[in-house]
């Protein structure tokens, strides 16, 4: 395998059922390749969730691989500038990218995926690891 990855794992307003016009560009430039998961535990932002890497939980969302390899890098760093990864000076980062393990389709592999950069102290566990089912029934 290329020692290159060219998958991303996303679990939040990336995925396609959240229904966030940035999934739009995540289709436009990425494969969906299947449900997936990875280890760490959700919480709820509000308006999007934050994950943060555990050994203890599993944060459920899908894999993607990018289309064209040659346009791997100017795709990632638009997601990078929607998540909030490259700020300003006197800013704070509110995600990092980084690679993890997923499991998809019975198979590990690595790829990237942004964990949340700040405190998630006093922030709500999105137990289910699933932040769609958790957003419905907050709404129900």
């Amino acid at each position: 395998m290329n020692s290159e990855t060219y998958y991303l794992f996303v679990y939040g307003s990336l995925r396609r059922g959240f229904h966030h016009p940035a999934y739009q560009y995540i289709s436009e430039y990425f494969h969906f390749e299947g449900d997936a998961s990875a280890r760490g535990t959700l919480y709820d932002l509000g308006n999007y969730p934050a994950a943060i890497p555990s050994s203890e939980g599993i944060i459920l969302g899908e894999l993607y691989r990018i289309r064209e390899t040659a346009q791997f890098g100017w795709a990632m760093a638009q997601l990078d500038d929607y998540e909030g990864v490259v700020v300003e000076a006197g800013e704070k980062q509110e995600y990092r990218r980084a690679m993890t393990d997923v499991h998809c389709g019975g198979k590990e592999m690595k790829a990237w995926i942004y964990w949340y950069a700040r405190s998630v102290d006093g922030l709500p566990v999105v137990a289910s690891g699933d932040v769609l089912e958790y957003f419905k029934s907050r709404q129900g």
